[in-house]
Formats: structure tokens, C-alpha cells, sequence
């Protein structure tokens, strides 16, 4: 220190402005810096490691960032996303105020398509039921090749449940009904004065199908993948197969 200041008298500075800095020797140094390690080490000895307080620092996995062809990917999937949203919305708004629109027939004939299955019975898989009411007078007789007619003024039923696969006809002439039971068994009605069905309709064979006036006879045929069917009998319990 003495040195400095002769040789800061020297050049004539002021004593004042000199500023003294003491290097610490190596020895100060390292003692120093083992107190700190000796302290930290004190610490953790005492802390639990599982105290709740402590944490111990783990590394941060971060995701890696995502290439422009995954991104154009998540913005497509998103997109599709709100898409099918935005879709099943309107179908719910206008199955609400729109009963008969477009969209709401396309879906219903979507879920009939869907809905409808093979339907492999024959005609001994049904039982069939009169084609008169029980009250009526009219005598129902069965040819040899099969066909049942009678002529009554009368309501007309379905011998069995179906759907009415085809109306022909008109009301001068009389109208022929088509019901389809199965893929391969069916009925033809004919000789009726009026009919209370479309096509497409179920029919039931509790509930008339059609009106005879009785001025024509009605005829019953059955089909069996096209080919009609002469194993009906006509008895005291109506008809049946025999």
C-alpha cells in the first residue's frame, strides 16, 4: 500500500482519489467458497426430502414443436370437426321446425334403408287370418289351383301383416292390391271397390285394408317367390294352410 501511495505522490495525484483494492489471496478464497458448500450441505442434510416443501428441480420435457404439414393437419381435423357440428345442428333445428324438409327426408330415408333387413320367412312361418269380418255372410270358396274368392258386400282384410308393395287399378274397374309379408311371400287381392292404402304402408290384419260393394267377386291369391301357392283350405276356423 505504501508503494502505491509514493507512486501516486509521484505523479502528483491527490492521496484522496486513489482507491485501494486488496486482492485476497488464493488460501482466503477457497475458504470461503468450502464455508458455502459446507452451509448448503448443512441444509440439505436437514431438509426431508419428503417434506412436502422441498422439491426437487427436475428437467422440463417440452414438446417438440409441431412441422407446417402436422399443423395444416390439426387445422383440416379441426375443421372437419365443426363441420359435423355445424351438421348435426341443423338436422336438430329443423327436425324441430322443418319436419318436411329436404335434409329430413334424405336422414329418414337413410335410417329406413338402414333399418330394413332381410326378412328370409316363408309363408308356413304366418298364420292366417279372415279376410271377412266374422259377422259377414259370404261364402269363401278355394279353387284347386289355390285362388280364394267370395263376392259380399263387405270390408276386406289382409290375411296376414305386410306392406302394401303395389295398388293397380281404379274405381270403374275395380282395384288390385299387391302386400308384400316376407322377401318371398305375398299376397294379391283383387276385385275391390275401394282401398284404404298406399304403397309403402303396413297393414295389419285386424284393420281393413279395402271395401268390396259386392257386385265383383274378390280374389285371394298367394305367392311363394312367384309361384302361387294352392295348399289353402277354407274350414269352420277360417282359412288356413294345409
Amino acid at each position: 500500500m505504501n508503494e502505491e501511495l509514493s507512486y501516486a505522490e509521484m505523479l502528483e495525484i491527490p492521496v484522496e482519489t486513489v482507491t485501494v483494492r486488496r486482492k485476497e489471496s488464493g488460501k482466503k478464497r477457497r475458504s470461503r467458497e468450502d464455508l458455502a458448500d459446507r452451509v448448503v450441505e448443512s441444509v440439505n442434510d436437514r431438509v426431508d426430502a419428503r417434506d412436502p416443501a422441498y422439491a426437487e428441480s427436475t428437467p422440463i420435457d417440452r414438446a417438440p414443436e409441431l412441422t407446417h404439414r402436422e399443423k395444416v393437419a390439426r387445422r383440416v381435423l379441426w375443421g372437419e370437426f365443426a363441420a359435423v357440428c355445424a351438421l348435426c345442428a341443423v338436422i336438430f333445428l329443423t327436425n324441430i321446425f322443418l319436419t318436411d324438409s329436404a335434409i329430413n327426408t334424405f336422414v329418414r330415408g337413410l335410417w329406413k334403408d338402414a333399418e330394413e333387413a332381410s326378412d328370409p320367412r316363408t309363408y308356413a312361418d304366418f298364420t292366417l287370418s279372415p279376410v271377412v269380418n266374422a259377422y259377414t255372410d259370404a261364402e269363401i270358396a278355394v279353387s284347386d289351383t289355390g285362388v280364394m274368392s267370395f263376392t259380399a258386400a263387405c270390408s276386406v282384410y289382409p290375411p296376414c301383416a305386410g306392406e302394401v308393395a303395389a295398388v293397380h287399378g281404379d274405381g270403374e274397374n275395380g282395384y288390385t292390391v299387391e302386400l308384400r309379408h316376407s322377401d318371398t311371400f305375398s299376397t294379391v287381392l283383387s276385385g275391390l271397390t275401394d282401398v284404404y292404402c298406399a304403397v309403402g304402408e303396413t297393414v295389419r290384419s285386424n284393420i281393413p285394408l279395402a271395401y268390396s260393394a259386392g257386385e265383383t267377386p274378390v280374389r285371394v291369391t298367394f305367392y311363394e317367390g312367384g309361384a302361387l301357392l294352392d295348399c289353402v283350405t277354407v274350414g269352420e276356423d277360417g282359412i288356413a294352410w294345409s
